[in-house]
């Protein structure tokens, strides 16, 4: 079957490929184009994103077109966007075209060069644009490893123009401009994998930074409340374990590129873990955390679970540890409950880790309130999302 033949009905009158071989092929200088794209290539390494508008220009001058320029298929497969338009057409740099209603679209539907005639007949937005085309060559325009992602194409300044000559010449130069774009992408990845680059960097020393200071915190407190070493290195080596797993957490989800944050569930299973002996509940709505909140609220539970080992719930073996959360009016509402452990009562002075409990949820913006019932204490936090999830 004939490509004219496969057409849509609507085509039929503007597609006229087929003159192509009908016609009289135009000497060409082959030792002037050869000597151009020699000079566009010594430049390529060094700035391929001008070679394009220089292809264009060489294009047009070749042929004696009145007009020449690049479609390039945006991302979305939708539409062609116009890049390094030459002649009489120049006004329309930048503009776009639908992939579906097009001759560059017809281009590549045939995968190969095609001519039309007039196609301002059939396409509304190029009469709508007061663009006369008398004809027009285009060629696939292809990218290694891509296929076509666009077309070259020349506009003639009368009808019966073009002919085999420029077809083989605007095909040369399509491959070249193909070389051209890849280069370009090329470079484009590796400017995104430097920023990335560096982006991280700057993120890793971040951290660093904040955890150094955290640590020099706890140890400066710790060694004023501390009778002994023995004393000083228990206090401090379950606080610097609970910051290490909820660091993991953090590296391990910036790591896989999810920038949402850890769970807030796990992070207090994980913090709990250490005392998985005993009965304990977490329950609440799915809730992304920040690097800072995570950190924080793993010393916090820490310290929670901690002095619940010691003397309350976590220190008899029917005891249990109820952990529930909820989300309302932008804020986080956290309950630590105790229960089936030794009587509570409120403890005679704050020790280094209430005051660090203290200043953490402080320091998210948030509000601590305890309930030394009997039957269990009750710790109640909130907090607003909005440091939370920072």
């Amino acid at each position: 079957m004939g490509l004219r033949e496969e057409l849509p009905q609507s085509l039929a009158g503007v597609f006229i490929t087929a003159e192509l071989g009908r016609r009289a092929s135009t000497p060409r200088n082959h030792l002037r184009e050869k000597l151009a794209i020699q000079d566009i290539a010594d430049r390529m390494s060094d700035q391929p994103k001008q070679i394009l508008p220089q292809l264009v220009k060489l294009a047009m001058e070749i042929s004696g077109a009145e007009s020449a320029g690049i479609s390039i298929l945006e991302q979305d497969k939708e539409l062609f966007r116009w890049f390094g338009l030459a002649g009489v057409l120049a006004a329309f740099e930048g503009a776009t075209t639908p992939r579906n209603d097009s001759p560059c679209g017809v281009c590549l539907d045939f995968d190969g060069p095609i001519l039309m005639d007039r196609p301002e007949r059939v396409y509304a937005w190029i009469a709508d644009a007061n663009i006369t085309v008398p004809e027009v060559l285009l060629v696939p325009l292809r990218v290694k490893g891509s296929g076509a992602i666009g077309t070259l194409w020349l506009v003639a300044k009368e009808p019966g123009y073009f002919d085999l000559g420029h077809v083989q010449a605007t095909t040369e130069l399509a491959a070249f401009a193909g070389v051209a774009l890849r280069m370009i992408q090329t470079e484009e990845r590796l400017n995104q994998s430097l920023h990335a680059q560096e982006v991280l960097t700057r993120e890793m020393s971040h951290r660093v930074k904040n955890l150094f200071a955290l640590t020099a915190s706890m140890i400066r407190m710790s060694n004023r409340t501390s009778s002994s070493q023995a004393e000083l290195a228990d206090k401090l080596t379950g606080r610097v374990l609970a910051l290490a797993d909820a660091n993991a957490l953090v590296r391990r989800q910036f790591g896989a590129g999810a920038p949402d944050g850890v769970g807030l569930e796990e992070l207090i299973v994980r913090i709990l873990r250490p005392h998985e002996h005993m009965r304990s509940i977490v329950r609440g709505p799915a809730l992304p955390v920040g690097e800072r909140a995570t950190n924080n609220i793993a010393l916090v539970f820490h310290e929670l679970a901690t002095n619940a080992a010691k003397y309350g719930a976590l220190s008899s073996e029917g005891g249990t540890v109820r952990v529930t959360w909820t989300i309302a009016d932008q804020d986080l509402h956290l309950v630590w409950q105790e229960s089936g452990g030794p009587l509570a009562s409120p403890p005679a002075s704050q020790g280094y880790g209430s005051r660090l409990v203290a200043a953490t949820v402080s320091g998210l913006s948030g509000k601590l309130d305890y309930d030394w019932a009997r039957q269990g204490l009750k710790a109640e936090m909130r907090f607003p999302l909005a440091s939370m999830q920072a």
